[in-house]
């Protein structure tokens, strides 16, 4: 009888185990090496033309010791030193900065005491709005002045982002590598490809062994005057390309790729948070019903964007009337792939929600508009270190972060334009994990255009660019940080020990309990 029962309990087990939550995992990332050697020759072909600046770099190299050792390239020393005065940081990029800047035309002309505006040596793109260099890599962003382009339709400045990365995320993408070549940019960049992809215009290329992407946000449709058709960034796209010129960069000691492990997570449990399994949204809500996307990887080790908890995250589109407001808070559903007009790679349909959106506690019934639980009281802060992307007027900022493990992005949306512009949330502004960035708000191209909440999703670097990935994992692990305890994933709840002891009889336990000791003993 004894054999039986245990067999039952084993049975018991096997199944608790399958039907046991997937564990949440880091990201898998790959280090590139750099061809810094090539990047010399390129920067030495560049000066060498103008005899009057090229005595202002010493392209000698030592024979001994690693590449990676600054003094084996004196030239990039000297001009990471010339460019830092007007790209601050430059040198800390561990891949060779590319930028739209003809630095031995400024050097000549400034030798002869009548340089230029800046833009006259950045095919008249203006200053620099951001540039983040840092271990991972290197972002900026360049605008080009509404007029100064080809476009006739589009009333604004055209904003252009590229990206070097020696760090790559290992994606399980479908339209990686996907694109079609560009014929007059072929001799410079043999490689390069252009797509449309998740809202952007994209050039991705390949040189001295590291991954380039430059970007356009677009629409693929027809101009007008508040959106930028994509045929319209083309120009512009390549305009920037053509211009683009070695500006800095220093080597640094070759890294390894970085793979993916178990995450950590709080050991005890949480009394009430609770939440669905990752890419289990609400049935019918993505498109053509392809459903969700399961993705268990935490994708960085981040502060929760609210301040304060308790948060909900549900759909505010699908789920009833109650969906936006909401009763409670738990437990969470995922609804990154729920049917929207963005693209979105990672969801089956190619479109999705790109991200979560987080909703602060409800009020208390008759608490008034003025309450401390008001949606608009609630503060969103910053989850890590890291430097901000954001233009004046724009509804979206983003926080870049740049160490030597992770090359990541997160976006906010919802908060208004007038009050993020007012409090500095602009280009380059660098914060600290839990600083104050905004509060909770509706705005969505106008007041009130949204239900209040914030709309929070995450972007890696890809060879492909920035990608959007499900940050529904990466939030339910911060939360656990926050309020110190374990979630519990809805259908994976295992019956406890005792109810499964007290179906077997009272003389097999005592006969066990004897077995136990004995063996122990």
């Amino acid at each position: 009888m004894l054999t039986r029962w245990l067999a039952v309990v084993c049975l018991l087990s096997a199944g608790l185990a399958g039907a046991a939550a997937e564990p949440f995992r880091t990201p898998s990332i790959s280090s590139v090496r750099v061809e810094w050697r090539a990047a010399l020759d390129q920067l030495r072909n560049e000066i060498a033309p103008r005899p009057a600046i090229a005595s202002r770099f010493s392209f000698a190299t030592q024979r001994r010791g690693p590449a990676s050792d600054p003094r084996a390239m004196p030239a990039l020393v000297q001009l990471n030193a010339i460019n830092a005065k007007i790209f601050t940081g430059i040198g800390r990029s561990p891949v060779p900065v590319l930028l739209p800047f003809d630095t031995a035309g400024y050097l000549e002309d400034e030798a002869e005491g009548a340089p230029l505006p800046l833009s006259r040596y950045q095919a008249d793109f203006r200053p620099a709005d951001m540039l983040h260099a840092g271990p991972a890599g290197y972002d900026a962003v360049f605008s080009l002045p509404a007029g100064a382009g080809p476009s006739r339709i589009f009333d604004r400045p055209v904003e252009v982002q590229i990206t070097g990365s020696i760090l790559v995320y290992d994606l399980a993408d479908p339209l990686g590598g996907k694109g079609e070549p560009v014929k007059a940019l072929a001799a410079q960049f043999p490689d390069i490809r252009r797509f449309i992809r998740e809202g952007y215009v994209r050039y991705a290329f390949t040189r001295f062994g590291v991954p380039y992407v430059v970007s356009i946000q677009c629409l693929d449709s027809a101009p007008r005057p508040r959106r930028l058709a994509c045929r319209e960034a083309y120009p512009v796209a390549e305009r920037f390309l053509k211009a683009l010129r070695i500006t800095g960069g220093q080597p640094s000691a070759p890294r390894r790729d970085i793979p993916s492990e178990i995450a950590e997570r709080p050991a005890a449990a949480s009394p009430d948070f609770s939440y669905y399994p990752v890419g289990d949204i609400i049935a019918r809500s993505s498109v053509r019903r392809r459903g969700g996307r399961a993705d268990s990887v935490a994708y960085s080790q981040i502060r929760f964007p609210l301040e304060k908890f308790p948060a909900a995250i549900r759909s505010q589109s699908f789920g009833g009337k109650n969906s936006a407001a909401g009763r409670g808070v738990y437990p969470w559903r995922d609804s990154f792939c729920e049917a929207r007009s963005f693209q979105v790679g990672q969801c089956a349909a190619g479109f999705g929600h790109q991200g979560q959106d987080i909703r602060p506690a409800p009020c208390a019934p008759n608490s008034g508009n003025d309450s401390a639980c008001h949606p608009r009281k609630q503060v969103v802060v910053a989850v890590r270190d890291g430097v901000l992307i954001r233009s004046p007027k724009q509804q979206a900022a983003t926080l870049q972060i740049n160490t030597g493990k992770e090359h990541i992005r997160f976006r906010y949306m919802h908060m208004h334009p007038s009050a993020m512009d007012a409090d500095g949330v602009l280009n380059g502004r660098r914060v600290a994990e839990g600083e104050k960035i905004g509060v909770v708000s509706n705005y969505l191209d106008f007041p009130n255009g949204t239900s209040y909440h914030l709309h929070f999703d995450i972007q890696v670097f890809t060879r492909d660019g920035w990608i959007w990935v499900n940050p529904y994992t990466t939030l339910i692990a911060s939360y656990e940080r926050l309020i110190r305890g374990r979630g519990r994933e809805i259908g994976t709840d295992p019956p406890a020990t005792a109810a499964v002891a007290h179906t077997m009889p009272h003389n097999v336990l005592r006969h066990s309990a004897r077995q136990g000791e004995g063996r122990e003993n």
